[in-house]
């Protein structure tokens, strides 16, 4: 079974990692030719078979099991996505009815829920992400409260699924796919409460969770652990701190937070031991049926309760799943062996869920159990107590350090300490206290919880803020992590296994291996889908630079901590040379707070910093104490053999800038202009210059000055922009259009964009094609070349 679950899960993968589907007649195919070899695959064994019958018999049933998951899994995505938006009707106001189907989330200026549309509409998907945002100062105010269970109707604007696409980062598509959730949209004035009681089981349990949360709230005062307790109770994250959550990744206790598998088999032992001691005390019962299946059925049912109460999301039903298959053979009366529990329990999932292997948490904790497992299972003499517990912890942590390079691009060197003082209080201090108070959310019955957790939280912080307490290190290449895998499951292995020796060499490669960089004379340059903003992170033989750090997306996220920072760390970068800012507009330096504050910088260069009230412009968005230096006037500087310049604008004795309307601050016109020169060609990175500075840039620099390979494009494509002057004396052969999906400007305009053209470049858009890659060679005979992330890394959902 072991052999089958590896290959099924396999054939799952080809599909998850597909660029396209080969639809329902390959998949079919597939799964015939395996089918050939059911009959041998699954032929009981026979007395004297020999070796070579028997190597064929698993390799046919492997094989069998290969195409069943290829089959399953491309069955079921293109059932999902036949259930999509008919592009004719995205952006057009519909009239739709149904009902929130999922625990409301409150934004900064509204809800976002799922809804569900019924009756069906031809060409609407049943299942959509609605948002609904209120207008005024208090945006809550203006809106009514929304319950899970609420039958409405809307008028909305709906939307094919549309996430940034970038080397290293989440892919907000594939997220909604798993969920079933095929399309996303606004609310509009119109709405209208039908009914506002629930309908079915979930809608039930997630107006209760609702209900739970706000008492939950209600009863902590703000600046409390509440959020965390809410999180232990209902599973709902929303109301942790952001700080927080960099505790937790920096101690490597972000598990403990949700709820997952740890938490549903402790509630499962804790019902499941209860029950069983309880039992045991009736002999009569016992007699009749065993305390063991008791405790089984038990602790299922506790669990049950439990992960439906955390809103049986994607993770919590993959726990729930593994603990069903491990109760179902523990009521069978058989002594299965736990590998193969654990195998059964794989193929269930996948089953259920076959987008699972896009997640990072199924990985970790199946390979969590396998460790757990191998280090228990199979000992003459196993440790107990605390001499255990530590072992299984440092096992776990050594086991998963390829994984979490692989994913997160960093290791929690105080994981394990900090693991071993959080697990036991949210295991058996916090969560049952929660759990108790759940009936009756008040202060007093919370405050207990509250403060167990304040005393956890204090310690974490601390950890977190030691210097060493992570490892940042650039993603591993496919075949490296591979072998670092390998290493893991040896030293996992008794100590007399052959090799077992070598295993630590392969991990060390691991930790000290970097990615390859531009060659001396060459450069790099990244335009990241930063949404509706402008992000470029330039790279040489041994230096980097950030040219603007897109948008802010809220008050709690900004695109340096969900786009450039996973980026940087997952390219190796630890330090950046210079970051240049081009204006202050919240679009160009929304998240360079987020960078600045995580890696240093060598120097800081801003537009207008110099200008009248250029200062007053960069006040409170850049960190307390950071010098930052006006980029005019700055020489031109060369770095591994590529020369930088800036180019506009040119420092005004006044400290006025061109085009700022009398010394008023700042405009676009004031951006900093950076020209990067190598061999092979220049790459002109331009802000957001409108016209005016655009005809001065080229009086002032010529043709000569400003002829480039690659521009991107003034004010993301911006009508006010990309003059025909600016146009022919630039001359590139790509221009790269930095806007957000469907942004309210409709950058790049159409007008902008047949300019370039006709001039003879090609056009490239980081909200239609993700991140733009542009490769300077050193030698002029090499040129540039260009590609987007979406071509690079084509997934079958992308567009659809």
């Amino acid at each position: 079974m072991r052999i089958e679950a590896t290959a099924f899960l396999l054939g799952v993968c080809l599909v998850q990692t597909a660029a396209t589907l080969d639809g329902r007649l390959a998949a079919g195919g597939l799964l015939l030719v395996a089918a050939g070899g059911l009959r041998f695959a699954f032929a009981g064994r026979r007395a004297g078979e020999g070796r070579g019958r028997r190597i064929a018999r698993v390799a046919l049933a492997a094989l069998f099991a290969l195409g069943a998951g290829v089959a399953w899994a491309a069955w079921r995505a293109e059932l999902r996505l036949a259930s999509a938006l008919d592009g004719r009707l995205e952006g057009v106001e519909l009239d739709i009815r149904g009902r929130v189907a999922s625990l409301p989330q409150q934004g900064e200026r509204g809800w976002r829920f799922v809804f569900e549309i019924e009756p069906d509409i031809p060409g609407v998907p049943q299942r959509v992400q609605l948002s609904w945002r209120g207008d005024g100062p208090d945006p809550h105010a203006a809106l009514p409260d929304v319950r899970a269970g609420e039958r409405w109707a809307f008028t909305v604007r709906l939307w094919r699924p549309q996430g940034s696409a970038n080397p290293a980062g989440f892919d907000y598509e594939a997220w909604l796919l798993e969920r079933g959730v095929r399309a996303t949209g606004s609310v509009r004035d119109t709405a209208r409460l039908l009914d506002d009681r629930p309908a079915g089981l979930m809608q039930h349990v997630h107006r209760l969770r609702g209900e739970i949360r706000a008492r939950m709230l209600a009863a902590l005062p703000a600046g409390e652990q509440r959020g965390l307790l809410v999180a232990l109770a209902v599973g709902e994250q929303q109301d942790i701190a952001a700080a927080d959550w960099e505790i937790f990744r920096r101690t490597g206790v972000g598990h403990l937070v949700s709820i997952s598998g740890l938490h549903v088999a402790l509630v499962a032992m804790f019902c499941g031991g209860l029950a069983g001691l309880t039992w045991r005390r009736l002999p009569r019962l016992v007699l009749r049926l065993p305390a063991q299946k008791v405790g089984a059925l038990a602790g299922l049912g506790g669990a049950s309760g439990y992960a439906l109460l955390a809103g049986m999301g994607i993770p919590v039903l993959r726990a729930w799943l593994m603990l069903l298959v491990a109760a179902f053979a523990l009521l069978s009366g058989r002594r299965v062996a736990a590998s193969r529990v654990l195998a059964i329990a794989l193929v269930v999932v996948l089953v259920v869920d076959p987008w699972a292997v896009l997640a990072v948490g199924f990985w970790l904790s199946f390979a969590a159990v396998a460790v757990i497992l191998t280090v228990v299972g199979g000992r003459v003499m196993p440790r107990s107590g605390w001499r255990g517990a530590l072992h299984i912890q440092i096992a776990i942590s050594l086991a998963l350090v390829p994984m979490l390079l692989a994913q997160f691009q960093s290791l929690p060197l105080l994981s394990p300490l900090a693991n071993l003082v959080a697990i036991p209080l949210v295991s058996f201090v916090v969560t049952p206290l929660v759990l108790i108070a759940l009936p009756w959310p008040s202060a007093l019955l919370l405050w207990p919880a509250n403060a167990v957790a304040e005393a956890m939280m204090a310690m974490l912080s601390w950890l977190a803020t030691l210097e060493f307490a992570v490892l940042e290190r650039a993603v591993p290449p496919p075949w490296l992590l591979a072998c670092a895998l390998a290493a893991v499951a040896l030293l996992l292995l008794p100590r007399a296994t052959p090799g077992r020796l070598a295993a630590p060499v392969l991990l060390v490669g691991l930790l000290a291996w970097q990615p390859a960089r531009p060659p001396q004379g060459g450069f790099r340059a990244w335009v990241l889908d930063v949404g509706q903003g402008l992000a470029v992170h330039v790279q040489t033989h041994a230096h980097d630079l950030l040219y603007d750090a897109g948008p802010p997306y809220g008050e709690a996220a900004d695109a340096g901590s969900r786009v450039i920072l996973p980026w940087l760390r997952a390219a190796g970068v630890r330090a950046l040379d210079r970051v240049v800012l081009s204006h202050p507009d919240a679009d160009h330096i929304g998240g360079a707070s987020t960078v600045l504050s995580a890696l240093p910088a060598g120097q800081v260069l801003a537009g207008a910093a110099g200008s009248v009230g250029g200062q007053a412009q960069w006040a409170g968005r850049l960190p307390a104490g950071l010098p930052v230096e006006d980029c005019a006037g700055i020489a031109p500087w060369s770095r591994d053999g590529v020369h930088f310049e800036i180019v506009h604008p040119l420092p005004v004795a006044s400290g006025a800038r061109p085009g700022s309307e009398g010394g008023r601050g700042h405009d676009n016109d004031a951006s900093c202009v950076l020209r990067i020169a190598t061999g092979a060609g220049a790459l002109l990175l331009t802000g957001d210059v409108g016209a005016a500075a655009e005809i001065a840039l080229v009086a002032r620099q010529g043709a000569a000055g400003l002829r480039s390979a690659v521009v991107v494009s003034p004010h993301h494509g911006s009508r006010s922009s990309s003059s025909p002057a600016f146009v022919d004396a630039t001359l590139p052969e790509h221009v790269v259009h930095s806007a957000g999906s469907r942004n309210a400007f409709g950058h790049p305009h159409a007008e902008v964009w047949a300019r370039w053209a006709a001039a003879g470049a090609r056009n490239w858009r980081t909200d239609a094609q993700g991140a733009i890659l542009l490769e300077f060679a050193a030698q002029a005979d090499e040129g540039v070349t260009v590609s987007a992330q979406r071509e690079r890394r084509p997934r079958y959902w992308h567009g659809r």
